[in-house]
């Protein structure tokens, strides 16, 4: 069976994803909770059927990028521009916030200063999937405080970039090294450099030549060819992005979308993609349950509830705090410390990398996973809990409004 590993993941993956989602969302879950636990149920610590987890993970990328080409062409430059002055510190503070506290949670479990400084750096980012599908669910992607959430995203996944190409030296440092700062500034310059010609490339190339080639196919009257010219976009871009640019997947597919924003294709092309979409965004939930150790939950509780308090009360609190001192209103803050308190495929690439380089032991590697799990299943239970809040406390006239 090994040469169907990919037919048998997926199927496996996708039939469960259905079952397990349609019984959380009878029991008046959300069926995100249904995903995660058919991803354990095939993952490799559960008895019966075993998935291929690396694969799940790829096809979870292709999600990432697809969403983030879909989020890109309802977002114009002028909207993330417009909330750079909260989105940029905001998201800044809340990493270094969060690695902090991994930091000092690691310190205080015994273990190394360049494992700590993984696991805090593994906390503070946020899952591009999870904030986005939720902002779409509530229908709040384009308000105010849906760019706000966005641009915050954007600015965490340039740091994240950075940080990985970074994380090597910082490691080699925090273990002993004596490599020179001339060194972290060149490898830091060379990737800020690559990323710039970049983004300058696509502003004067990709805004003249992706929509042209959007109108130039949907001349063709083709709905085929217009559907596979979308994704070839969004996936050809991501690619270069990572391969020869040093960005990520989920960047460039959202600097592709937002080139074409604003064309009269625009719509069709969303809409033609999204099931697409859905469909690799619950591949994602699952790949993340098929990562996940069960018995952590019971052979480091301790550290399981503090990595899930760094993800929800300490990033959380942080966002609360910067969008306090830019005088936003208090649902404003509370959205977006909801939105972003939680973990995902980031955290996994870092956590990787921190076992590549022997720094991270396995049991480290399962709480942040078990942060992930847990942060994802608990995120829109903290959505009600926001609305709610906010709700008792709006005046009168307002709740009536």
């Amino acid at each position: 069976m090994e040469k169907y590993a990919l037919i048998s993941t997926i199927c496996a993956a996708l039939v469960l994803a259905f079952i397990f989602g349609f019984a959380a969302r009878k029991l008046k879950l959300s069926p995100i909770v249904g995903y995660l636990l058919a991803g354990v149920a095939v993952g490799p610590y559960t008895p019966g059927f075993v998935g291929d987890a690396g694969l799940a993970m790829q096809l979870a990328e292709i999600g990432v990028i697809l969403l983030m080409f879909g989020v890109g062409m309802k977002f114009s430059l002028e909207d993330l521009w417009a909330v750079k002055g909260v989105a940029a510190p905001g998201a800044l503070v809340q990493m270094a916030t969060a690695t902090a506290l991994g930091y000092g949670v690691g310190h205080l479990m015994g273990m190394s200063a360049a494992e700590s400084l993984m696991l805090g750096f593994s906390l503070s980012v946020a899952s591009t999937v999870v904030l986005l599908r939720a902002l779409e669910d509530r229908h709040i992607l384009k308000s105010e405080n849906g760019r706000i959430s966005v641009g915050w995203l954007v600015i965490e996944d340039i740091a994240i970039v950075l940080a990985i190409v970074l994380l090597p030296t910082l490691v080699a440092v925090a273990q002993g090294g004596t490599l020179a700062p001339s060194h972290v500034a060149s490898a830091l310059g060379m990737t800020l450099v690559k990323i710039g010609i970049f983004v300058a490339l696509m502003l004067i190339v990709g805004a003249r030549v992706f929509p042209w080639l959007i109108v130039q196919v949907a001349h063709t009257k083709s709905r085929e060819l217009l559907s596979l010219g979308t994704i070839a976009l969004a996936l050809g871009v991501a690619y270069a992005a990572y391969a020869f640019f040093d960005a990520s997947f989920a960047l460039g597919a959202f600097l592709a979308g937002v080139m074409l924003n604003g064309t009269k294709f625009t719509h069709k092309v969303a809409e033609d993609s999204q099931p697409l979409r859905d469909t690799f965004a619950v591949l994602f939930f699952v790949s993340v349950g098929m990562l996940f150790n069960p018995m952590t939950l019971i052979e480091q509780p301790l550290g399981v509830l503090a990595v899930v308090a760094i993800i929800i009360l300490g990033k959380g609190l942080a966002a609360l705090a910067i969008t306090s001192l830019f005088k936003l209103p208090l649902k404003s803050g509370l959205l977006v410390a909801v939105a972003l308190a939680q973990i995902g495929e980031f955290s996994f690439v870092l956590a990787g990398m921190g076992r590549d380089l022997d720094v991270m032991s396995e049991a480290t590697y399962n709480l942040i996973l078990g942060g992930a799990l847990i942060s994802i299943t608990l995120n829109p239970f903290l959505f009600s809990l926001a609305d709610r809040y906010t709700a008792e406390k709006a005046p009168p006239a307002e709740a009536a409004a």
